[in-house]
């Protein structure tokens, strides 16, 4: 009799730990069209706009449709060591819009300092907290005036495409990671 009521606990312990998953995956499934990033793009970019189009095309043949997406704005600056600080707003379909804030530091050969604002593709979003943690990746930065640029960070299966369209003067490559968290702090580490 012990034995079978172990048996039944034991299967019950594994359907409740399987239905969160399976909920929780499912929450976040629905993906924006090329067409939904770049109006929402448009509308956040504005006049600067231009090359917005081009650079969404590029990231959704590249890793498809994403299941989220970030506005907000960010700086950065650099001597060799330099650090981003920004936040915006994560848009899902299901679950709808959760404030995100992101930091981290950078090494490299790289000088200068930007302003952007910035949209974020997110992919493989389960639920919202995936979003959250370090997202190690290489920046490239090239420009006088301003433009669209255009990173990959990744984390497990969540891949995050930022895309900036920033003003300022930057030259160089660097190393280093953004760190997304649910509340603003000045450490980039």
């Amino acid at each position: 009799m012990f034995k079978r009521f172990v048996i039944l606990f034991a299967m019950l312990c594994g359907l409740v730990a399987v239905v969160p998953v399976a909920f929780a995956q499912g929450s976040l499934s629905d993906t924006y069209s090329g067409d939904d990033l770049v109006n929402s793009g448009k509308q956040f970019f504005g006049s600067a706009s231009q090359g917005l189009a081009s650079v969404v095309e590029r990231a959704v043949s590249q890793f498809g449709l994403p299941n989220g997406y970030i506005l907000g704005e960010d700086a950065g600056g650099a001597l060799f060591a330099g650090a981003r600080y920004g936040e915006g707003v994560l848009h899902t379909r299901n679950v709808g819009e959760y404030n995100i804030f992101w930091q981290g530091p950078s090494i490299g050969f790289d000088v200068g300092g930007d302003g952007s604002k910035v949209m974020m593709l997110v992919y493989n979003l389960s639920q919202v907290p995936d979003a959250l943690g370090r997202y190690a990746g290489v920046d490239g930065s090239a420009y006088v005036l301003g433009g669209f640029g255009m990173t990959v960070l990744k984390r497990g299966n969540v891949v995050i495409v930022p895309i900036r369209s920033g003003v300022g003067a930057r030259l160089g490559v660097n190393l280093g990671y953004l760190k997304f968290t649910n509340a603003p702090t000045w450490n980039p580490f």
